[in-house]
């Protein structure tokens, strides 16, 4: 007998924070995804690298998403793909029909790149092939090309590590042993951070040299992070290829990561001048410029309702009790997993905000939420989730934290804020590109 996916229509799941438990609020099942596209994927990342190329083995339903980004990044001279067949899992010549492949695509090529993302699916994971033999066949073959094994495996996500930290590693496995010239890069991040946040200020100040892998123009600068002696990762994701570049480039691993707390935020850049051997700067006037953005901000919403999503920054949490602290009316945040970082910020905000709305965002009755919001552009949202879900045009366009870090961060999240209470956006145009930051096509 034929039984509805998910159970029963019913109105979206939603709770008061102070029922909600740390760290999973919500029972996983069915999942939904809503229409809001600005995250980045393995295909956005692996873009990052300068004058590579990427081909995909994957199933045909895979590869349309793949392709889809890239045409949408108007980037399809650096992709190439090849899709698999039941008839390919019969014979146990997979492993040679990607060198083959491979083959072909450098053949045809005007001008060989550098480096080459070979990308495998779950399926050839499930079928055991022998990727570390691919890649020594194709290095024999093609010398002067790096060759990366990388992989598209969304089955992995809740098993080992998952497909974003194994792709930021991956990333950056070219890098090889040299000496050193005492420089500082940032990795791990889809987003370079520009010279008015403090963090590259202080680290400009120690006379060193600062390499960010989203400013790079050449596969020779992006090889040049191997000179540098200090790695920084600002998010969690990152922490696995800053191990990996630690063990075999000997590279000291610095996390400093996305904080709302100004008191975090002042640990961070100590721990930082500590690293470099210089002196903390004093960053009084910057904390004061964001209090009073906040506060300006909070003031020209004059109550408005807000609503957050766990997209749009790291430590979600963390977000919502600076608003709150600052004057914002925060009455709703849409999350699905609580992390270790945010507990703290999670906690405060159950003791003092009670009745404080937690919504998930891929429970599979969330699709009904937005046709059941009864009043359009009510709220003040920020991130992209927050604002399909609570049906507003008002919203600040940000996803991952995108360049704000520390105070600067701070200021800038006030003037955008600000800004979109004043003027709308076009959700239902801007939501659907992908990769904020990103050239798009559409």
């Amino acid at each position: 007998m034929l039984k509805k996916a998910g159970g029963e229509i019913t109105a979206p799941i939603g709770i008061k924070i102070s029922q909600a438990s740390f760290p999973r609020p919500f029972d996983t099942g069915l999942e939904y995804s809503p229409p809001a596209r600005g995250d980045w994927n393995i295909v956005h990342m692996g873009l990052l690298i300068p004058q590579s190329h990427q081909i995909f083995f994957c199933a045909q339903g895979c590869l349309r998403g793949v392709v889809q980004t890239t045409a949408e990044m108007d980037a399809m001279d650096r992709l190439s793909w090849a899709y698999l067949c039941d008839e390919d899992y019969a014979d146990g010549s997979m492993e040679y029909n990607i060198i083959d492949s491979v083959t072909q695509v450098i053949k045809r090529m005007k001008e060989r790149p550098p480096c080459i993302l070979v990308f495998l699916s779950c399926m050839h994971l499930f079928a055991g092939v022998d990727f570390d033999m691919i890649i020594d066949e194709l290095e024999g073959r093609f010398g002067g090309i790096d060759f990366v094994k990388c992989y598209m495996t969304p089955t992995m996500r809740f098993s080992g590590l998952a497909p974003v930290p194994t792709m930021y590693r991956q990333m950056f496995v070219p890098l090889r042993e040299c000496e050193k010239d005492g420089g500082v890069n940032i990795i791990g991040y889809n987003w370079a951070i520009d010279d008015d946040c403090e963090l590259v200020r202080i680290i400009k100040s120690a006379g060193v040299t600062l390499r960010q892998l989203p400013e790079l123009t050449s596969y020779a600068q992006y090889l040049e992070m191997a000179r540098s002696d200090i790695n920084i990762t600002i998010i969690p994701e990152a922490a696995a290829a800053a191990a990996d570049l630690e063990q075999r480039l000997g590279q000291k691993h610095l996390y400093l990561p996305v904080s709302w707390d100004p008191e975090k935020i002042t640990d961070n850049y100590q721990k930082l001048c500590e690293q470099l051997g210089i002196q903390m700067p004093d960053l009084s006037q910057d904390m004061a410029q964001a209090k009073a953005a906040l506060e300006n901000a909070a003031e020209l919403l004059d109550g408005r309702p807000v609503a957050v999503d766990f997209m749009a920054a790291h430590k979600p949490f963390e977000l919502c009790r600076l608003l709150l602290e600052h004057g914002f009316n925060v009455t709703r945040l849409f999350v699905d997993v609580i992390s270790g970082e945010d507990e703290q910020a999670f906690e405060f905000i159950r003791r003092s905000y009670p009745e404080f709305e937690i919504y998930p965002t891929v429970n599979s009755s969330m699709r009904f939420f937005a046709s059941l919001e009864q009043t359009q552009n009510e709220y003040l949202a920020i991130g992209q989730k927050a604002a399909y879900f609570c049906c507003t045009d008002h919203f600040v366009d940000i996803v991952g934290a995108k360049d704000m870090y520390g105070f600067d961060g701070i200021k800038k999240l006030a003037a955008q804020i600000a800004d979109a209470h004043q003027n709308a956006k076009d959700r239902k145009t801007v939501i659907q590109h992908k990769g904020m930051g990103c050239q798009s096509c559409l």
